[in-house]
């Protein structure tokens, strides 16, 4: 394996982190904007105001990209699987 496979699956693996991480944590900071403001503009500093709506949404966010982020994770692994089978053929 030459050393520009081995950085083209790590760059394959980054971005694969970044299509799955990318929803949940886009969510995760709107919502914590979205409560730090009214927590702001209300004067009201309850941490739980701001850690419930936050992990609502987050879990939420979740299981709405479950299919995407299996279907991502599978075509990756056979992605890779195929690479493996490349590399250890004979010839």
């Amino acid at each position: 394996m030459t050393p520009e496979q081995v950085i083209d699956i790590a760059r394959a693996g980054i971005w694969v982190m970044i299509k799955i991480g990318a929803p949940t944590m886009i969510v995760a900071l709107l919502v914590g904007v979205a409560i730090s403001l009214v927590q702001a503009l209300t004067s009201i500093q309850e941490s739980t105001l701001s850690f419930v709506p936050k992990l609502v949404a987050v879990l939420l966010t979740f299981a709405l990209t479950t299919p995407f982020v299996l279907v991502t994770l599978k075509d990756f692994t056979r992605e890779l699987y195929g690479q493996i089978v490349q590399v250890g053929a004979p010839g």
